[in-house]
Formats: structure tokens, C-alpha cells, sequence
């Protein structure tokens, strides 16, 4: 009776994470059938579920909050439900909404072009926090306990010493630092254009080069997946007989407890997506 008792929740466990990753496919994918009646099931509105994709492909990461009919969609075929979940993710990827939404993220991410001090900056400033270090010195002596005034007064000196430096025409910091300026600048521009280069990589002007990407990971993270893979127990959970398997990331072991019928029409679906997208 026990082992019946267990073996029913595994059943239950793994009908509800069948669910689970139809909806969301592995993180990446996931998405909502174009049905009134299956967001009832699911307990979510359609804007909901519109907000979840944009978060989940965007993203990276499983948006599963508030599905708590999830396990109401693996009553179907599974088949049929994960290639109706794909085709809605393709119509929403192609919105507006989800097109502004990664706008705003690809501009987030964009990086910003460096700046540096010019010579004639790096002069004011330096004669500015020396002027500033004589006012407050000169105060401080006026203020100072006879004991501590020669202590004050030779901070003063020194000051005011690094002051007049500073007001040099032919200061030789500032004198380096304009023969070192022409090459700054570059070294700066050079190191912008390639953070520039590699954002343009990870987040192109074309919104659907970006889905490719997600595909792509997708189809990385499930890749040679052995759906036959025995489980045992373990201070009473399930884990992978192979340890090998137990090494792998939780969107591969997610994969693997939806199981082919889900995972397997998916992968094509997405290799065909890929494809399309030029």
C-alpha cells in the first residue's frame, strides 16, 4: 500500500511537471495556447499570459507564479498541446508589446562611452582640491589648541606647497598626463567599440535574432536527453540512478521528467523556427 501511495504521488509529480514545462518549455519557450478556455484552465488572463512570455523568453527563467490550474493541461495530448503553446509563442514574439519590451531591455544593456578628464580638467581639479585642502588646513589652525597649532600649521605649508605646484604652467603631472592624454582616449574608444560589439552579439537590433538565441539554448539544454533513465529514492526524493544525469542542470532534468511526447516535438518545432529566422 505504501509503495502504491508513493508511486501514485510520483504519478501526480510527474503529470504536474509535464505541465509545468509544457507551459513555459524549459524556461525559454514557454508559452500559452491561443484559447480562452485553456487560460480559464490555467487560471491566468490572457494579458497575464502574454506577460509571462515576454518574461520567460526575455528573461531566461522559468515565470510559473500564479499557475495554479497548471496540472489541468496535461489532461490532453501533450503532442498537440506543446506545439500549440510553440505556435502562440511565435505570434507573440512577432507583437508590439513584446518588440518594445526588448527594446527597452537592449537599450538598457547598451554600453555607456567612457570619459576622462581632459588635461586641462585634470589641472582645475587638482588646483580646486588643493585650494579646498588650504581653507580647510587654514581653519583648522585657527581653531587648534596651542599644542596642536605647529602640528596644523605644517599641514598648512605643505598645502599650500602643492598648491602653487599645482598652479605650474610647466606642473609635470599634468605635463605627462597631456602626452599620455591622445592615447587614453583611444585605449577608451577601443574598449567601448568592443563592449559595443558584444552587446550588438547578445542583444542584435532584430528582436528575432534574439529568440534564436533562446532557441538555441533550449535545444542546448535538451540535447541527447536518455528519457529511459531509471530513478531511485532518496531521503524521499527521486534522483537519477546515473550520477551523471544527477549533474545535469534543471532545465535538462525538467526536460526529462516532461518527457519525449513534449520535448522531442518541441526541439523540431525550434529547429524549424531557427531556420526561418534569417
Amino acid at each position: 500500500m505504501k509503495k502504491q501511495s508513493i508511486n501514485q504521488l510520483i504519478l501526480r509529480l510527474r503529470i504536474c511537471i509535464i505541465a509545468l514545462l509544457a507551459v513555459l518549455l524549459c524556461a525559454f519557450l514557454f508559452s500559452f495556447k491561443l484559447n480562452d478556455d485553456l487560460f480559464k484552465t490555467l487560471g491566468i488572463s490572457k494579458t497575464d499570459a502574454d506577460t509571462k512570455i515576454t518574461r520567460s523568453v526575455l528573461g531566461g527563467y522559468l515565470d510559473a507564479y500564479g499557475l495554479s490550474n497548471v496540472k489541468n493541461i496535461a489532461l490532453g495530448n501533450r503532442t498537440a498541446v506543446a506545439n500549440n503553446l510553440l505556435l502562440y509563442v511565435k505570434q507573440q514574439v512577432q507583437s508590439a508589446e513584446f518588440k518594445k519590451e526588448y527594446a527597452l531591455l537592449r537599450n538598457q544593456y547598451k554600453p555607456k562611452a567612457g570619459k576622462v578628464e581632459t588635461p586641462a580638467e585634470m589641472r582645475n581639479n587638482m588646483i580646486d582640491r588643493y585650494e579646498k585642502a588650504v581653507a580647510e588646513m587654514e581653519d583648522a589652525v585657527k581653531k587648534a589648541d596651542a599644542s596642536f597649532k605647529p602640528a596644523f600649521q605644517e599641514s598648512l605649508n605643505a598645502a599650500k606647497e602643492e598648491l602653487k605646484k599645482a598652479k605650474d604652467p610647466g606642473n609635470k603631472a599634468v605635463k605627462l598626463y597631456e602626452q599620455n592624454y591622445p592615447a587614453l582616449l583611444q585605449d577608451l574608444e577601443q574598449g567601448h567599440q568592443q563592449q559595443l560589439a558584444a552587446w550588438e552579439t547578445k542583444y542584435p537590433e532584430n528582436h528575432l535574432l534574439f529568440v534564436k538565441q533562446r532557441l538555441q539554448q533550449f535545444l542546448n539544454e535538451t540535447t541527447d536527453i536518455n528519457f529511459d533513465a531509471e530513478l531511485t529514492t532518496k531521503n524521499n526524493r527521486k534522483i537519477f540512478v546515473n550520477p551523471d544525469y544527477e549533474r545535469k542542470s534543471k532545465r535538462w532534468k525538467m526536460a526529462y521528467r516532461a518527457g519525449k511526447e513534449v520535448v522531442l516535438p518541441a526541439r523540431r518545432f525550434a529547429e524549424a523556427w531557427m531556420m526561418e529566422i534569417k
